[in-house]
């Protein structure tokens, strides 16, 4: 007896399923995700990203920061919160702007879904591309000086010069000046942050004590 179309059928089955279950259901389930309306949050969520951080977003894929780094904050599997990477998890609505979306997979540095919310300083974020060492000791991160310029002083110091520390600051009468791709990557830096609740992604337990501690606290 010929067993082959039966090995066949079996194998298509369950390729069919594999994809039907693991991949076209989430992708079904997203799809029919929309923006929703929130007055007391701001208006639409989520916030898409606009002007100089959208121009910024397509210099980050440019130098395959998503290699390094994920935009992602897990519950299920490690320390995001506790690391204070998140106040919440990631949910599928907080992509729905994002074209493409960077999740990434691999975390040879920090998530940065709230790097904007932590680090607020735009300078912070250019003494780190310029030399991540700068502002955070032994970063593996790879230095980026190609996005700035070390030119000569003429007349006064331009005001958008980076303020080097003294054992990382340039020749004297030198200046070191942020290229338009790196104002971009910074604006984008500080885009990313989640700063608006979704019913599907809960807090913390940590973070709902401590908003409740607040309340009670300006409620006296």
């Amino acid at each position: 007896m010929n067993r082959g179309p039966f090995i066949f059928l079996g194998v298509f089955t369950i390729l069919s399923l594999t994809w039907a279950l693991v991949i076209n259901k989430p992708i079904q389930e997203t799809g029919h995700l929309s923006p929703i309306c929130d007055a007391e949050q701001g208006g639409r969520l989520p916030i898409g990203i606009k002007g100089g951080a959208a121009q910024g977003k397509l210099v980050y894929q440019e130098f395959g920061c998503i290699a390094c780094h994920t935009q992602q904050v897990r519950v299920a599997a490690g320390f995001d919160l506790e690391r204070g990477w998140g106040e919440r998890q990631s949910v599928a609505r907080d992509y729905l702007d994002e074209t493409p979306v960077l999740i990434g997979n691999s975390r040879l540095g920090p998530d940065l879904s709230n790097v904007g919310k932590r680090q607020t300083d735009a300078s912070w974020h250019m003494l780190h591309f310029y030399n991540p060492d700068i502002t955070s000791k032994g970063s593996n991160m790879p230095a980026m000086p190609f996005l700035f310029e070390t030119r000569e002083i003429v007349g006064e110091a331009t005001s958008r010069a980076l303020k080097l520390p003294a054992e990382y600051a340039v020749a004297d009468g030198y200046e070191v000046i942020p290229s338009r791709k790196a104002e971009a990557l910074v604006a984008y830096m500080k885009s990313l942050k989640v700063t608006y609740d979704l019913k599907e992604a809960p807090k913390s337990n940590d973070v709902m004590s401590e908003e409740l501690s607040v309340a009670l606290e300006n409620a006296k």
